[in-house]
């Protein structure tokens, strides 16, 4: 098992990739390391499936590199997903036959909780989506 997931102060990753077809493996990669290195193995592969899906996203829908945050707290972890769009994604109703239109609805019923914001604090306009995991009570610091 790794370090536990209890950290006093809160630890932030940061990586930046171009929006292209391989920044979604590149982005999986780096959430499961984030999450197998905060003790938290049990939940790195849905978190890289959340994120695989919103970087998707920006390669298809959004605009300008992917620039993405993990935030690790005792009780959560916290990944976002920013891009320079200011277009909120909408999530629709996929047809059984459609392969695409499911992304949204699979962050939603594997997080804790979702959503997101219009993002002006980064070069101009943007937004950011993300998801959280919560920290099973298994590893988080009792208090002193």
């Amino acid at each position: 098992m790794g370090a536990p997931a209890h950290p006093e102060h809160p630890h932030r990753y940061t990586l930046s990739a171009p929006a292209l077809p391989t920044s979604p493996r590149l982005c999986r990669d780096f959430v499961r390391g984030v999450f197998t290195a905060s003790g938290l193995e049990q939940l790195a592969e849905a978190a890289a499936l959340c994120t695989s899906e919103l970087v998707t996203n920006v390669h298809r829908h959004g605009k300008g590199d992917v620039r993405m945050a993990a935030t690790v707290q005792h009780d959560r972890v916290r990944v976002t997903v920013h891009d320079d769009s200011p277009e909120l994604p909408s999530p629709r109703r996929a047809a059984s036959h459609e392969t695409n239109g499911r992304g949204l609805f699979l962050v939603t019923a594997l997080s804790d909780v979702c959503g997101m914001i219009l993002d002006e604090s980064t070069e101009g306009t943007g937004k950011a989506v993300w998801f959280e995991f919560n920290v099973p009570p298994a590893h988080t610091k009792s208090p002193v």
